[in-house]
């Protein structure tokens, strides 16, 4: 964000951010909100967040508010060559998936458990 001096002049290049914050842009939101909802209607998942930094996006994911996420869905566009820069963390810091495609990345959150007898 670029503040304006009272004169509606730009600010000196001092005050301004000198890296834009890294976000998910609207196809990205709908994704995340799509398995979020499906989530939701199940009764799995109950609560988000959103944080900006000048690093990543992160969506956290809760199943009560009060609570630590269970899941992190994370944007880091410094590791898209190596490794792709979506990722879903666990809520004890395991790497569930991580790739360059987001729908791709996403699928192992809509995977159901099967219990072996």
């Amino acid at each position: 964000m670029v503040s304006f001096p009272s004169g509606g002049e730009e600010a000196p290049a001092g005050k301004r951010d000198a890296q834009p914050r890294i976000a998910f842009n609207r196809d990205e939101l709908r994704e995340i909100l799509n398995v979020y909802g499906r989530k939701v209607a199940a009764g799995e998942w109950r609560d988000y967040a959103i944080d900006f930094t000048r690093d990543k996006a992160i969506f956290s994911v809760f199943r009560r508010t009060t609570e630590t996420p269970l899941y992190r869905i994370e944007k880091d566009p410094r590791a898209a060559r190596r490794q792709g820069a979506f990722s879903v963390v666990a809520g004890t810091g395991r790497v569930m998936k991580r790739g360059h495609e987001l729908r791709r990345v996403l699928q192992v959150l809509e995977k159901e458990l099967r219990v072996v007898d």
